[in-house]
């Protein structure tokens, strides 16, 4: 199973997210999933997470220091199984990238969220609160995520 997670810079919102949902899927035994993060915009691409979403994962008790930033489209994307976009506007510009409207494997983070499906807020120009907000959000449907996973694999 290969998962691509995609916002707008990769320096927020998808590199929370990958930090997380990685650390999900190695507790729940699942580390045969590859994982990535990226943009849709090349501009951040090599730099570090924003030290603010950094600064909110190591107090959550998440290691955000290898994190590189990159640009969509990492390796092939037709590799991947599921795209996850954290907005309207990230998916589509997905579908755009990918020259055709959105199929099944491109879909929205949040369309596993327990809470209801929407955008996961961009929170680079705001404050802390933001982040915290983006890390609940992301927490949780990454706990969604994981247990579709073991499910599924329990009924192949």
């Amino acid at each position: 199973m290969k998962i691509a997670v995609v916002c707008l810079g990769n320096i927020c919102r998808s590199p929370m997210a990958e930090v997380v949902l990685r650390d999900r899927l190695d507790r729940a035994g699942l580390d045969d999933v590859e994982l990535v993060s990226a943009g849709t915009g090349g501009w951040h691409a090599g730099e570090k997470m924003d030290r603010r979403a950094a600064a909110t994962l190591l107090e959550a008790g998440y290691d955000p220091d290898r994190h590189r930033a990159r640009q969509w489209p990492v390796g092939d994307p037709e590799t991947y199984d599921l795209v996850l976009a954290m907005d309207a506007d990230n998916l589509a510009d997905l579908a755009d990238l990918a020259g055709q409207a959105p199929e099944s494997r491109l879909r929205m983070f949040r369309d596993f969220d327990p809470e209801g499906p929407g955008d996961v807020p961009d929170p680079y120009y705001g404050g802390a609160e933001g982040f915290r907000e983006v890390l609940a959000m992301v927490e949780r449907t990454s706990d969604a995520i994981v247990a579709s996973q073991a499910t599924s694999r329990r009924g192949s």
